[in-house]
C-alpha cells in the first residue's frame, strides 16, 4: 500500500462515519450512566463547553471565512446550530432519563428512514438498491432488539422517554438534510464553532432553569469523565467526522451507518461488561453490514 493511499484510507467517509457512530454508541451508554449524577440539560451544556474549547483553536485561523455572509446564510447556520447542537442530544439525553438505552437505541435507528422520508418529501427518489440496503440494516436492528424473538417488539411500549428520542430523531434527519445548504466557502471547523456557539446559546438558559428548579449536580471523578468523554468523542470529533462525511456522499448514506449503533453497543456490552453475544447478535450485524455495503456501493469503489 503506497504511502499517498494509506492517508486517504484514514479520512475515507465511510471510516468517519463508523467511528462517529461508535462514539455516538458509547455516548448512549453514558448518558444513561450519568442520568443519576449529571442532569439533561447541564450534561449537553458541559459536554458542548468542552466541545467549543477544544475547536477554537482549529476554528480561529479561518474565522474570516465567516465574513460576508448574508442574512440568509446567518439563517441557515441558525437551524442547524439549533438543531444539531442545541436539540440532538439535548433530547436524547432528556430520552435516557426516561428509558432504557435499547429503547434509545432501537428508535434512534429511524434516523435513516426519517432521513430518506424527508429527502422524498424535497424531490429526492432512493434507487431500489438503495432501499432494499435500508430495509436489511433495519430488520438487522429488529433482530438484535429483538434478541431473535419478534414476540419481544411486540412487548415494546412507548414512554415519555421514547417520545424525546422521536424528537431527537426527527432533529437529526433534519440536521444531516440541512447541511447540504450550508453556506459554501466556511471553513469546517469555523462551522463547527459557529454551530456550537449557536446551541450553546439556546441550552444557556435551559441548564439555567434546570439546576433553578431544583436539578442537582454530583460530580464525582466518574462523573467527569464521562462528561469528558461527551464531550471530545460524540460531541468534537464525532460532529467533525459526520459533518465531513455528509458533504462528500450525502445524507441518505451518511444516515444510514447509524444502524450500527446496535452492533456497536453488542460489542461494547461484550469488552466492556462480560455480556456473551448469542447467534441473533451475529445475524443481525450481518444483515446491517449487508444493507450499508448494498447502500453505499462499496463494491463500486
Amino acid at each position: 500500500m503506497s504511502d499517498r493511499r494509506f492517508p486517504r484510507l484514514l479520512t475515507h467517509p465511510y471510516l468517519l462515519l463508523t467511528l462517529t457512530v461508535l462514539f455516538w454508541s458509547g455516548n448512549m451508554v453514558v448518558g444513561r450512566g450519568l442520568r443519576e449524577a449529571v442532569p439533561p440539560m447541564s450534561l449537553a451544556f458541559g459536554r458542548w463547553i468542552l466541545a467549543l474549547l477544544l475547536t477554537l483553536p482549529f476554528a480561529w485561523p479561518h474565522r474570516h471565512t465567516l465574513r460576508g455572509l448574508n442574512a440568509g446564510q446567518w439563517g441557515i447556520l441558525l437551524v442547524l446550530g439549533v438543531l444539531g447542537v442545541g436539540a440532538y442530544n439535548t433530547l436524547a439525553y432528556l430520552a435516557l432519563a426516561h428509558t432504557t438505552a435499547t429503547n434509545a437505541a432501537l428508535l434512534n435507528s429511524f434516523i435513516p428512514i426519517a432521513i430518506i422520508a424527508i429527502s422524498w418529501f424535497l424531490g429526492h427518489r432512493a434507487t431500489r438498491v438503495e432501499s432494499v440496503g435500508v430495509a436489511l440494516s433495519f430488520i438487522g436492528v429488529m433482530t438484535i432488539v429483538s434478541r431473535g424473538d419478534p414476540a419481544v417488539l411486540a412487548g415494546l411500549s412507548l414512554n415519555v422517554g421514547d417520545l424525546w428520542m422521536l424528537a431527537a430523531v426527527l432533529s437529526w434527519a433534519l440536521y444531516t438534510l440541512g447541511l447540504k445548504w450550508r453556506p459554501a466557502g466556511v471553513h469546517p471547523m469555523a462551522l463547527l464553532a459557529t454551530l456550537t456557539v449557536i446551541g450553546l446559546a439556546v441550552l444557556a438558559p435551559l441548564t439555567w432553569l434546570e439546576l433553578a428548579g431544583g436539578a442537582q449536580l454530583h460530580l464525582s471523578p466518574a462523573a467527569l469523565a464521562g462528561v469528558a468523554y461527551t464531550g471530545i468523542f460524540p460531541a468534537f470529533l464525532g460532529y467533525v467526522f459526520y459533518n465531513r462525511a455528509v458533504a462528500e456522499v450525502g445524507a441518505s448514506k451518511a444516515g444510514l451507518f447509524i444502524h450500527l449503533m446496535p452492533a456497536f453497543s453488542t460489542i461494547l456490552a461484550t469488552l466492556f461488561l462480560g455480556e456473551v453475544p448469542r447467534l441473533y447478535h451475529f445475524s443481525g450485524i450481518a444483515l446491517i453490514l449487508a444493507g450499508i455495503w448494498l447502500t453505499t456501493g462499496f463494491k463500486n469503489r
